[in-house]
Parts: C-alpha cells; structure tokens; sequence
C-alpha cells in the first residue's frame, strides 16, 4: 500500500545489509511482486520549484528534504508535510498532489520528504521495519528532525504541523502520527494502512490485502506502544481510500478507522454522514465530545489505488494526473487542507462583509437549518460548524443533515467572492437537533474504559469527553455515565435519569 503502489517493502542494497532481510529468496519475492503492483516509475516533472534542504540533522533515515514556500507566507505558518509513495518521488508528488497550489492560496508550507532506492529499491518508505517506524529510529527519525529544522529555520509553527502521505507514504503517515504524537497535531492517510499492522515484507503483503482484521482495542494498543509515555491528545485522522482499490484492500480504511476512534474513545458508528466533491464522495466524521471532527473516512468511487485529485482551475479543483498513481475524481488535498484547518489561513483574504441575520429557522432529530440575508456581490456561502468548514452553499440557506438526536451545534458563515475567497465570518448561532435522552451506564472504571466510554492516565481513569477523573483504574471502583450528547459522558452516580 505504499506510495502510489501498495506499501511495497523490497529491502535495501547491501551497503545497508544491517537493516535488510536475511533472505535473499524473500526479497527477490518481494521485488517481483512491488513490480507487479506498482507499474512503471512516473514521469519526473519541473513545474514545482522546490528547494532541497541539507544538514537538517543527523538523518539515520538518509532521506531527503525539499521544501516548497509560497511567496506570500504569514510569519509562524503551518507546515504540511507530504510523503510520496512507492516508485514516486519529492517532484512528482509536488506536480501532481495539488499540495504547493494550496499552499499558494492559504499560507503554509510544504516539506516534502523523499526516500530513494538506496534505503528501498523501489522507493519505497520502510513503513514494514522495525529499524525505521519507530521513534528515534531511521526514517521516522529523519522525518522529526526535518520537523524540528522547519521550526527552528523557518520559523514554522509547532503547534500547526501536519503530515499525509499515499500508499507506502500513507503507512509512514500511520507511523509519524503514532510515534510523534507529541510533533504532528493531525494526519491524513491516502491508501494507506493502520499504524503496526506488520513487521516484515511477508506480513506487509497480507496487510495490503486481503487485509488484517483486529479489533479496535487492539489496534490502539500498537499505537500507544509506538511512545508509551504519551497519554494524549492524540492526532485528528483524516482517511482516504478508493472503493475499488485492489492493491490496498479498502478493509484498511475500516481498520484505521477502528484504531483512532478507539484511541479518541468514540465509536465506529459515524456521528454524520455525507458526500462531498463533484464525484459524491462518501463521507463519514466521527465527532469529539466537543463536537470536532477528530476522525473521518472518505471512500471515493470508482477509483483504486491512488491519490484523488481533480485537474482545474475551479474553487475546488487541484492536482494533476500527469503521472501514475494520480486519479481524476475529487481534489482531496483541498479536503485534507480544510481537515487540518489551514483553509482560512489565507494571506490575501476576501474583502465581503460578514452575513448578517443568521438564524436556525428549523430543527429535527437529525438536521438543522439555517438561512441569512444575502451579501452583496457573494458567489456562494462557507457554512461552519462547531469551528470547522463542513459545505458551501449556493443560496443564503442551508440544512446541515447526520447530526446527532438532542446535540447542540454553534455555526458561523462567510460569504465567498468569484475567486473563492472568504470574507469575514457573520456572528455565531447555537442549535439543538430535536429529540435524544440521555443514556446513562453503569460499570467498573475497567470496564467503561475497555468500552470506550473513559480513558486512562497515570493509573487514574478519566470520562470521555468531560474528562472528569473517576479515580483508578480497576474493576473495583464503580461509576454511573450519562452520555449527553453522543460521545459525551459525565459521572452522574445517584443522579442519572
């Protein structure tokens, strides 16, 4: 599931025999199957000016660093960074991901991180590899000191820095976020796969199909063993996938979606659903106590294995497809962006006045609608929510559908000229959908947290969502949870309805 191929895991020449297969037969295997899977190399491209950084730390990946800077760039921006997959490089990634044309428009940077044939003969990241996907170790290691330089040479924000990456590049994005929870405050995986799904090139095939089934439990434990001593907040995780996609079975998308949400203590039940994009991209969020979006599935149609992109020059279209692995149908870097908040970073932004007179005319158990009063010279609306961007809207109407029975949201608008740019945000709104009693549940701390309803730290158990602490971590202590709104919970022991 590597790079644009599935995260193929052919071992490196001899001059890095410490940290190849002993088996000559198991790595001509393994070759011949990458080969197989992943195709011909891309065609290089120039259109993007990148700049390759060197001496940005002690590099026991031995990867290489470029960077793209917009020429408008606000002081302490955000960083992206991007990791190509298999047969792909730093420049083909830049060309073709619609990632520096983002950049360009709202003010951040992007590094782009490249592996080479010597570390893998097909370029691919060591996303399988005990020696690289750890913390402190080889690749891994090399991407946190890159981060570590954007900071200190740039003067890039810590507390703004985010990493995706397709195919062998979205496993290492699954192994950034888990062993650098502490660097990277949100990922997205494109094709990829869940953080400790293998440990060798045999293990990394079957994971890359038919796929490997644990449970969510288990799946946040291999993530909170990549740094023991880490006890959150965990990154948001955005998750990408084509639906026909036969070199990382889309089952891959369902397991990373078990292994954050079960991190984030929420269910794999979405709290909305939706589509989105000009191919009607299904799009599942699962939202935090707070009503964030701390994790999302998006499973595009009709696609396989690639990075979804959508050449043009419309408000939300960007990427090409003149290289493999890049596939027309919905601009998901655009998507990614908004995801990891940086869509309202721009450095030139719109000039409209903020909407006035907004107001939630109508709710129902599921959905909720707002109008205002149209602005002058609008080609159409952004409609947020509880602080994130969720649609645009052509009139001054919307209905925001897939919410939760009895939850309250607070939305904010801004109109949008002919160029996509947005003006200022109109006064906040709150709102309740209709319906919904509280659930209440009563267990050991043990057994709330094994279901998802607390968390640990420091041998003290904590409520989901209000954090409250419920005393330690035991089958002995018992507390009543009420759960209100979905994914909220608050001890109410004696006082539950």
């Amino acid at each position: 599931m590597s790079g644009p191929p599935p995260a193929g895991p052919p071992p490196r020449r001899a001059r890095r025999a410490r940290r190849a297969l002993p088996s000559r037969l198991v790595a001509l295997v393994a070759l011949v199957l990458a080969a197989a899977l992943l195709g011909p190399a891309p065609a290089a491209h120039a259109a993007v000016g990148l700049t390759r950084v060197t001496g940005f730390g002690a590099n026991p990946g031995q990867l290489n660093m470029y960077v793209y800077r917009p020429t408008s760039l606000p002081a302490n921006p955000a960083v992206v960074f991007a990791l190509h997959g298999c047969t792909q490089n730093a420049q083909g990634y830049a060309d073709n991901s619609g990632l520096p044309e983002l950049a360009d428009r709202h003010g951040f940077l992007v590094v782009f991180a490249e592996t080479t044939s010597s570390n893998n003969l097909n370029k691919c990241f060591n996303w399988f590899q005990s020696t690289d996907n750890r913390r402190g170790q080889g690749e891994a290691a090399s991407i946190r000191q890159m981060a570590a330089h954007t900071v200190s040479a740039y003067g890039a924000d810590a507390g703004r820095t985010y990493v995706t990456g397709l195919s062998a590049g979205g496993a290492m994005t699954s192994v950034m976020l888990a062993a650098y929870p502490d660097v990277f405050q949100a990922g997205a995986v494109v094709a990829g796969l869940p953080y400790g799904c293998a440990a060798d090139v045999g293990s990394a095939y079957t994971c890359m199909s038919p796929g490997t089934d644990l449970t969510p439990a288990q799946w946040a434990t291999r993530v909170r063993d990549a740094h023991p001593a880490w006890s959150g907040p965990w990154p948001r995780v955005a998750v990408w996938h084509g639906d026909r996609d036969t070199t990382v079975v889309p089952r891959n998308a369902d397991e990373l979606r078990d292994q954050w949400t079960a991190l984030h203590g929420l269910s794999q039940t979405p709290s909305r659903t939706s589509v989105i994009g000009p191919n009607s991209t299904r799009h599942e969020e699962y939202h935090a106590g707070d009503g964030s979006v701390a994790v999302e599935v998006n499973r595009v149609p009709a696609i396989g294995h690639g990075t979804p992109v959508d050449p043009g020059s419309g408000a939300e279209q960007c990427g090409g497809t003149g290289a493999a692995y890049f596939l027309d149908s919905v601009c998901s870097s655009l998507w990614i962006t908004r995801f990891f908040g940086l869509e309202d970073s721009e450095p030139q932004p719109g000039t409209l006045p903020a909407p006035t007179g907004l107001a939630a005319t109508s709710a129902t158990d599921t959905t909720v609608t707002l109008s205002w009063n149209p602005v002058d010279g609008a080609a159409d609306y952004a409609v947020h929510r509880d602080g994130t961007r969720i649609a645009t809207s052509d009139t001054a109407a919307y209905t925001d559908t897939g919410l939760t029975a009895g939850s309250t949201h607070t939305y904010t608008v801004a109109a949008r000229d002919a160029d996509g740019r947005t003006g200022q945000l109109s006064g906040a709104v709150t709102a309740r959908t209709t319906g919904g009693t509280a659930t209440c549940w009563t267990a050991s701390n043990y057994a709330h947290t094994q279901a998802g309803r607390a968390t640990t730290s420091g041998g003290y158990t904590y409520a989901v969502g209000s954090r409250q602490n419920m005393g330690l971590y035991n089958t002995f202590v018992i507390h009543t949870l009420k759960e209100s709104p979905a994914g909220y919970y608050t001890v109410a022991d004696g006082a539950c309805p």
